[in-house]
């Protein structure tokens, strides 16, 4: 033997007895690679056992088995944790094709084996997405991949070279737990989503963005709405404090970083109003809100706060003010125009004997102090005076009742200091409002009823003064007037003479007759309009009956009544009447009586050196009658012209002084005027205008 085969181990058997001799044969092998792959073979089967142990565990925790399909045979080959997978004991069952399809959900099974199909037959390697329902009827979501690894036989059944696969392996994984955590993300992602959306409506419905300021960094990021309330746009790139401070109004910045610094410093919020200019030079007002981050040190790292932009709000405050200060001052103008007018203001409810509003007049009116507080509704009931309280009532409830408007026109009140006052009410009703609300006014109208009394007293007396005045103007004109009547009396006894002689003829000549009979009833007639006329100028009482009047015809009418007294002063009348004169709505003997004071005045200035007295009637501008009677006599008196229509003011021996005074009072009762003015060659003119027609006050 060589000396590598001492070492070697030996097989013996020894059948024999110790003790006899034997014989050996034997064969003697060197099994050190044996040993040596056989421990290697072990070593192997260990790490095998410790991968497939390994792969196992990780599938199990990672959720993925893996499995073989033998397309040939439709055999299934799973491993234990892809039986987890699909809810059963590993192992528990040999699988095929059928069993496995059964278990794909009923809405997934003909899209995933249809795409498989397609996919193979294209060479493509299936990858798919499925829900699988376990025994139990729980659903999971598997995903499922084919590995290239797949084994294909090298030629066809026609011993052609074919790719179609025989046998596929791959993986598949349960990631339910993957899918609802997706699902999960993305709700929360469109929660998110939604909430930032909401959040970014909201700021653009209040106008405000929020500010991130890195107080480390100096780095500042603001909201979209934050750009636009600075009149930015966010792609207009990122922002830093420089541009912040140079968009502060020059006037607030000072105050903004003070303010910032303190916050800074001591913790407490900043809250700062302020103003900023936009780029195209827009200045908007801007309320902030700002809160400090700080780190684990205490040190301040961050500043986030909000900035709104309230210039609507800012000039809604202002126009609220203005408005409140404007209503302040039209309460106070109300309070001092009822004041003054003695008129006050109320709200009630009569059915109730609820007071919703009483102004401080109305106290007042009543005799009561508006600063010693409310009174109660028949506090001013009880100030009715006995006698006219049913009245009173009986109007305000039969509105009530029909839901209507009402007015009392004059009742008495009886003051808590026994005074009476005469008060007007009037009420009305919102057919919106409840049955007996009434809102409305109360006058006082005691001084009213004694000024009416008073001017009906003076009314008569300057009715009375006018009836003088023209009593006077007839003595004036006694000869004038003499000689008027006289014409027509002896034109009618000419005029009768005849006709007896024409009747005396033999035959009798008629028609000569008739036309001297009708030549009676003419100047009769004639004169009896002169006696009209002068009846009604000193009628006692006063003339109120308006009619439409032609004013050329007064005109010729009373230059024709004064002809007489002018031509005996030698005095001549002319006339100058405009085509477009209106005619004028007035009482005719009241228009005569102006005339004829104003045309008897001037010939009264002319009447020791003779002239010219000229009539002049036009429309003025404002539509209104304008006439002027002129004259050449002395002229107006040295001093004021008003005083010439000054009661009692008379420059004639036995004048009273009342003509023009009653011209005047005539012409302002009809809403017009009347003035004098002195001629430039001598002598003066008196004018006055009148309404036309309707625009007369009646």
């Amino acid at each position: 033997m060589s000396n590598n085969l001492t070492h070697a181990p030996v097989e013996a058997a020894d059948r024999l007895a110790a003790r006899e001799p034997v014989e050996y044969m034997g064969v003697v092998g060197d099994m050190t690679e044996r040993k040596r792959a056989d421990e290697e073979r072990l070593a192997l089967a260990r790490k095998l056992e410790e991968s497939n142990a390994k792969l196992e565990e990780a599938q199990r925790v990672a959720h993925v088995g893996h499995w073989e399909w033998d397309l040939e045979t439709n055999e299934v080959v799973w491993s234990d944790e892809t039986y987890r997978i699909f809810g059963l004991k590993p192992q528990e069952r040999a699988m095929n094709f059928a069993a496995v399809r059964e278990m794909v959900h009923p809405d997934d099974r003909e899209s995933l084996y249809g795409g498989v199909d397609v996919d193979l037959s294209v060479g493509a390697y299936p990858v798919a997405e499925f829900r699988i329902v376990r025994p139990s009827g729980e659903f999971r979501t598997v995903h499922a991949i084919t590995s290239k690894r797949w084994s294909a036989p090298p030629v066809d059944s026609n011993g052609e070279a074919s790719e179609r696969a025989r046998k596929l392996f791959g993986t598949v994984q349960d990631i339910t737990e993957n899918k609802r955590v997706e699902e999960e993300r993305q709700a929360l992602s469109r929660d998110l989503q939604e909430s930032n959306a909401r959040l970014e409506q909201a700021q653009r419905l209040v106008h405000m963005g929020y500010y991130e300021w890195n107080l480390m960094t100096g780095r500042v990021t603001w909201s979209a709405e934050l750009y636009r309330i600075y009149g930015l746009s966010p792609q207009d790139g990122p922002i830093d404090m420089a541009l912040v401070s140079e968009m502060i109004h020059p006037d607030d910045r000072e105050r903004v970083f003070r303010e910032s610094d303190e916050a800074i410093h001591s913790g407490v919020p900043a809250s700062a109003e302020h103003r900023v200019i936009r780029p195209d030079g827009e200045v908007r007002s801007v309320h902030g809100l700002g809160t400090v981050k700080r780190d684990a040190t205490g040190r301040a790292c961050e500043m986030f706060g909000t900035v709104q932009d309230i210039t609507d709000r800012k000039r809604a405050e202002e126009a609220l003010q203005r408005s409140q200060l404007e209503l302040r001052r039209e309460q106070a103008y109300l309070a001092e125009a009822q004041g003054l007018t003695h008129t006050g203001s109320w709200a009630a409810n009569f059915l109730t004997g609820q007071n919703h509003h009483v102004s401080d007049e109305i106290y007042r009116l009543h005799g009561f102090d508006p600063s010693k507080g409310p009174l109660s509704a028949d506090s001013f009931y009880k100030t009715i005076h006995p006698d006219d309280e049913p009245v009173v009532w009986g109007i305000i409830t039969n509105a009530s009742h029909a839901r209507t408007d009402f007015e009392v026109p004059e009742y008495r009140i009886c003051r808590p200091d026994g005074t009476i006052r005469l008060l007007r009410a009037i009420g009305h009703h919102s057919p919106s409002g409840e049955m007996g609300e009434y809102v409305g006014i109360t006058m006082d109208i005691t001084e009213r009823k004694r000024a009416e009394t008073e001017r009906e007293r003076l009314r008569q007396l300057e009715a009375d003064l006018a009836r003088v005045n023209r009593v006077n103007l007839m003595g004036e004109l006694a000869a004038a007037l003499a000689h008027e009547i006289k014409q027509p009396i002896t034109a009618s006894v000419t005029s009768a003479n005849a006709l007896l002689r024409w009747l005396a003829h033999d035959p009798p000549d008629l028609d000569r007759a008739r036309a001297a009979a009708s030549r009676i009833e003419e100047d009769a007639n004639r004169a009896a309009d002169v006696i009209d006329s002068l009846r009604s100028f000193y009628k006692t009482g006063t003339p109120t009956e308006r009619r439409i009047i032609n004013v050329k015809e007064i005109i010729e009418q009373m230059s024709g009544l004064l002809s007489g007294e002018a031509d005996r002063h030698t005095i001549t009348i002319y006339s100058e009447v405009d085509p477009d004169t209106p005619n004028i709505l007035t009482n005719p003997v009241q228009l005569q009586q102006v005339f004829m004071n104003l045309m008897l005045n001037a010939i009264e200035a002319m009447k020791d050196i003779g002239g010219t007295l000229t009539i002049r009637s036009r429309i003025n501008p404002e539509k209104h009658l304008f006439v002027s009677i002129s004259d050449t006599g002395i002229g107006l008196p040295t001093g004021s012209v008003e005083r010439v229509f000054e009661p009692f003011h008379t420059t004639k021996p036995q004048g009273t002084g009342m003509g023009l005074t009653i011209t005047r009072s005539i012409v302002e009762s009809y809403g017009g005027r009347v003035w004098a003015t002195a001629n430039q060659g001598g002598g003066a003119t008196l004018h006055f205008n009148l309404p036309c027609r309707g625009d007369a006050p009646v």
